[in-house]
């Protein structure tokens, strides 16, 4: 089957999915752009579970790459998956690291029985990845990942993402 892919200028906190991809960073502990927003209207629910992750299995942190989900608290979604996306890097490729957190995200989906999963522009605001290179990888990663996840919507902010988005999704 092939998940179909759909683009959507707004607010990802809006999204009725049955999950939410959050672009976290490694304490899963809150922060700024997407993270912040989640957190803040997810409500103190998402935050105690990531603090139960941290109790156990993430001690450290959740590694770049990686994905792990939570309640979505007060969202209009069943879960919210936490992905690291790395800092881009002039002098480092680490596209298979952001091509890991769309894969690995939707490996979680599927344990989950996710069939609809909302993303983000994952590492394209404080992480300063270009947006034209991470709507390519993002798009691409999507296609090439076997999954059962049926929809998968690329929720974007702004117009020059969504129109990023655009030129690789169609």
């Amino acid at each position: 089957m092939t998940t179909s892919i759909t683009l959507v200028r707004g607010d990802i906190t809006e999204q009725h999915a049955d999950a939410i991809v959050n672009a976290a960073n490694s304490s899963l502990l809150g922060g700024g752009g997407v993270d912040g927003a989640i957190h803040r209207r997810g409500g103190p629910e998402i935050l105690e579970a990531c603090r139960a992750l941290r109790a156990s299995r993430y001690g450290r942190g959740l590694p770049t790459g990686r994905a792990v989900a939570t309640t979505a608290g007060r969202l209009p979604a069943r879960w919210v998956i936490h992905t690291v996306g790395p800092v881009w890097s002039a002098t480092e490729d680490r596209s298979e690291l952001l091509a890991s957190c769309y894969r690995e995200s939707l490996r979680v989906a599927d344990e989950l029985g996710a069939r609809t999963v909302a993303f983000p522009a994952v590492s394209t605001g404080v992480y300063r990845w270009p947006m034209e290179d991470a709507a390519r990888i993002a798009v691409e990663t999507v296609r090439a990942t076997d999954t059962g996840v049926e929809e998968v919507w690329f929720v974007l902010f702004d117009e020059p993402a969504y129109q990023a988005f655009a030129a690789h999704a169609d």
